[in-house]
């Protein structure tokens, strides 16, 4: 029983460990890619001609409950370098709050100086976001769609930098990058930016240019009317309708474009809870997603290289669950089973594996930053805060994971708050702003027992010598202890009325 035991553990660790290293290698691909093609080619303005006859657009902007900046955003779309005479603006309003009289206070605002500009109400919320698209859209006259989530700001050449991509009569939507209003605002700020930096200047980057499918990012991006109409249009079947629909899209033949040198400002949550409920929505609807899709993907007829790419994609959050359970469960007892055994040297096949699987990121996040500011004007102190912070979303996102392999139904669209800059943070009252407040998924007194977890296998590891897996066992619990403890405060700071949220 004892040499069952032993071979499971051996067997199990070194599947999962290998798996993550597909992962890393999958991430060290893409930035390869991406920096061959800044090499190749530099950064320069998208180079795309103007149309002769700007299309109709219709800007939609789905909200519920966004008092804070319902003004800014609707400000702010009005303000788009576009002809009013092709221009339609839809607030999608589902709000139970004061949002709906500020917002129709605006919108009356407008349509006094001549501006297209109406409020879609519903009767209730089903389908949240989705729903909301899915019914406005009979509505919509424009033969372009435009999305713009709350915590947006567009620029007012946003259109007229996107449109030219539709030049090209294949291509049914422009992803634009986000940029971001909030950076210096705190540690946990600094660390969204770079996380989202390299997402945009490497995932979306090197998969566009490369012919790889990517995705529409709910937000900061511009649909042609009819590829959501031949994808089968919205849906609300998960709870990442913009992913879902993206990949319906590219399987029905439609190619998507990126802009990299436009830069669509946006509001970076600024509290943990509400960072780590985003997130928990995002990885949960991706499986739910790949749930829905990879059969089809991978008897559509298109290249076998799109499908391991799209199975990849759609499947990177596992990466967390199994970070989790191998770090947690297996990586010690299969080293005390070697030792056992007398495989003394094996340590070192563990740290060269757990290398692959977690330094790749840090490469992938410098990268990052340096694609899209250059070496004098990346931000990498708060790196090892973002490793930190990656690993410790492993309880939070693992937790998404199996929701989302096991749910049969979306599920419930948990918001992410948005304050209006920090600013309103610090002045809000509290009862003012505990409405807004969202709660972590994961209960941060388990990260914490986590982080001690860690804490105590890298007390073991060095007692046994193992110096180089110490640290890795060390940036662990450092991971949860930054989650895990963020969160607590959060909940803390909330129950004793105060409301300055600066993490650092």
């Amino acid at each position: 029983m004892l040499a069952i035991a032993a071979f499971l553990i051996l067997t199990i660790h070194f599947v999962l460990v290998a798996m993550l290293c597909v992962f890393g290698a999958h991430r060290l691909l893409l930035t390869w890619l991406a920096l061959r093609q800044r090499w190749s080619h530099g950064r320069h303005p998208d180079a795309l001609r103007m149309p002769a006859d700007w299309p109709s657009v219709t800007v939609q902007l789905p909200v519920y409950n966004e008092k804070f900046v319902i003004e800014r955003l609707i400000d702010a779309v009005a303000a788009l370098d576009y002809p009013w005479s092709r221009l339609q603006i839809q607030v999608l309003d589902d709000s139970s709050d004061e949002t709906g009289a500020l917002a129709e206070a605006r919108i009356q605002h407008y349509r006094a100086l001549g501006l297209n500009i109406e409020r879609c109400r519903r009767g209730d919320r089903s389908g949240y976001k989705a729903g909301a698209l899915a019914a406005a859209f009979a509505q919509a006259e424009g033969d372009l769609i435009a999305i713009f989530d709350a915590d947006f700001v567009p620029n007012p050449d946003f259109l007229k930098a996107t449109l030219p991509s539709f030049a090209d009569p294949a291509i049914g939507m422009v992803q634009a990058r986000w940029a971001h209003l909030n950076q210096p605002y705190s540690t946990l700020t600094e660390v969204q930016a770079i996380l989202l930096d390299a997402h945009f200047a490497i995932d979306q980057s090197a998969r566009a240019a490369t012919g790889r499918y990517f995705n529409f990012n709910g937000t900061a991006g511009v649909w042609r009317r009819q590829a959501i109409v031949d994808a089968g249009g919205w849906q609300t079947d998960t709870i990442t309708e913009d992913l879902d629909l993206s990949y319906r899209a590219q399987l029905a033949g439609w190619r998507f474009a990126y802009i990299d040198s436009h830069g669509c400002p946006s509001e970076l949550p600024v509290e943990m809870n509400a960072f780590k409920s985003q997130q928990h929505r995002w990885a949960k609807g991706a499986i739910q997603v790949m749930r829905k899709l990879l059969p089809s993907i991978w008897r559509a007829p298109i290249s076998l290289r799109n499908r391991i790419e799209a199975t990849l994609h759609l499947s990177g959050n596992l990466a967390y669950l199994l970070m989790l359970v191998d770090s947690a469960v297996f990586l010690v007892p299969s080293i005390l089973v070697r030792r056992e055994l007398g495989w003394l040297p094996t340590p070192m096949l563990d740290l060269s594996l757990f290398v692959l699987a977690t330094l790749s990121h840090l490469l992938f996040f410098m990268a990052g930053q340096w694609l899209l500011h250059g070496w004098r004007g990346a931000r990498l102190l708060p790196l090892p805060a973002l490793l930190a912070a990656a690993i410790g979303l492993g309880l939070n996102n693992g937790q998404a994971v199996i929701e989302g392999l096991r749910s049969r139904r979306a599920g419930d669209f948990v918001r992410t708050p948005k304050l209006g800059h920090h600013a309103i943070v610090r002045s809000a009252q509290p009862q003012y702003l505990a409405r807004y407040r969202a709660r972590g998924n994961s209960p941060a007194q388990l990260e914490l027992l986590l982080a001690g977890l860690y804490a105590a296998y890298a007390v073991w590891a060095a007692s046994q010598q193992l110096w180089l897996l110490a640290p890795f066992l060390i940036l662990f619990a450092a991971g949860f202890l930054f989650i895990g403890g963020l969160s607590l405060r959060e909940v803390q700071r909330a129950a004793s009325g105060l409301t300055d949220t600066r993490l650092a």
